[in-house]
């Protein structure tokens, strides 16, 4: 009963805004993908920050799916402010500063008449709280949904634990980055009540972590342990100034004076191809699954499936890979990560099916330890055989 309650709540949890900002590095992405200019991408769309930055790589297409009403209403809306503004400044200043006044009469002016019914209704609804939710672009977006949350309630503890994590952003170099979590943020994960919150299934669900996977990931340790070395990588292991997942934990938003880093489809560089290319991509409300089930065979070539087979019973893992199998195209790739670090397809997957697709088990050591979001236990790649 109080798993069934659990997986409910989480459910429940998920049907709003989760991701403002998506959590696995696109650079990684695009690097193990391989994108072509004739590749036709099928990737879940989340809050669009992946999907957006692939059009740097020039693929054909990009088909985003969600079954998110909010993550669909987020990716409509940049695809809508990359075709539209005139500028990357007033882009960047839309979703990177995402604090501005200004920002809701670009709504009004440049965007709303553009958006189709559902959106506009979304964005010009309110929240739980009341708020109008299109007002998150003039107080801070990356502050909202399910995973803001769950970072503001971090800051709120590293207040209370007398913690200044701007100490993180300052540091010169990785090793003074390694100083200062070793003396500040290191300790905290030995706390009795740190302890005790992060052993509770329900308090990761802001990570996106689903009460099935959370004793896979724990294993025999405890979950502060866990995550104290997943913030020590975040922390650690890549300079500040290049990670902008860095900033987005221990500040929680991009970098106030312009310089910082941003992901792929913010960067004033890109932003050319992002605009003459947003076209190629369409947003679709659906299961991933049920939408490949629509296509003919042999018509896709990369796959991006986020963490979404961490929520999956055997048979919707199984199913969705018919559909993958039978829509791919020779040389199809499919990338997918894991809160635990195996992947999970061995002895899940049908036997037959597994058997089709080859595993790029080095290659993928390597991308885990250069995703810079840091917070998933592996990343997997796997491609179809001839």
């Amino acid at each position: 009963m109080a798993n069934r309650l659990l997986d409910h709540t989480f459910a429940l949890a998920f049907r709003g805004l989760v991701y403002a900002q998506i959590w696995e590095d696109p650079e990684v992405d695009m690097e193990a993908l391989q994108i072509r200019p004739d590749s036709r991408v099928v990737a879940i769309a989340s809050g669009g920050c992946n999907v957006l930055s692939y059009l740097v790589a020039d693929p054909a297409s990009i088909t985003a799916v969600d079954l998110n009403t909010a993550h669909i209403a987020l990716n409509k809306l940049k695809l809508a402010a990359a075709q539209t503004l005139p500028d990357h400044a007033q882009f960047h200043r839309f979703f990177a500063q995402a604090d501005s006044p200004a920002n809701i009469a670009t709504y009004r002016a440049k965007l709303a008449p553009l958006l189709d019914e559902p959106t506009r209704r979304y964005w010009e609804g309110r929240d739980l709280i009341g708020r109008r939710r299109i007002g998150g672009f003039s107080r801070g977006i990356y502050k909202r949904g399910l995973l803001g949350n769950f970072i503001g309630v971090a800051h709120l503890l590293a207040r209370l634990y007398r913690i200044d994590l701007a100490r993180i952003l300052a540091a010169p170099t990785l090793e003074a980055q390694r100083a200062v979590f070793e003396a500040e943020l290191a300790p905290v994960f030995d706390k009795r009540f740190v302890r005790w919150l992060t052993d509770q299934p329900a308090s990761l669900f802001g990570l996106g972590i689903p009460p099935a996977q959370f004793d896979a990931l724990a294993g025999d340790q405890r979950m502060a342990q866990v995550l104290r070395r997943r913030l020590e990588r975040l922390a650690c292991d890549f300079p500040v100034a290049e990670n902008y997942f860095a900033w987005q934990a221990f500040s929680r938003g991009y970098a106030r004076d312009g310089q910082g880093p941003l992901p792929p489809y913010l960067q004033r560089a890109n932003w050319q191809a992002v605009r003459e290319r947003a076209s190629r991509v369409q947003v679709i409300h659906a299961n991933f699954t049920e939408h490949l089930a629509t296509l003919p065979d042999a018509s896709r070539d990369r796959y991006v499936l986020l963490d979404a087979q961490d929520w999956m019973t055997d048979a919707q893992l199984n199913a969705l890979w018919q559909e993958i199998t039978r829509t791919a195209r020779p040389g199809a790739r499919v990338l997918f990560r894991t809160a635990a670090q195996p992947s999970l397809l061995p002895g899940r997957l049908a036997p037959e099916l597994l058997a089709r697709w080859r595993y790029h088990a080095r290659e993928c050591e390597g991308f885990t330890a250069r995703d810079r979001s840091s917070i998933y236990g592996g990343v997997h790649l796997y491609s179809l055989i001839p």
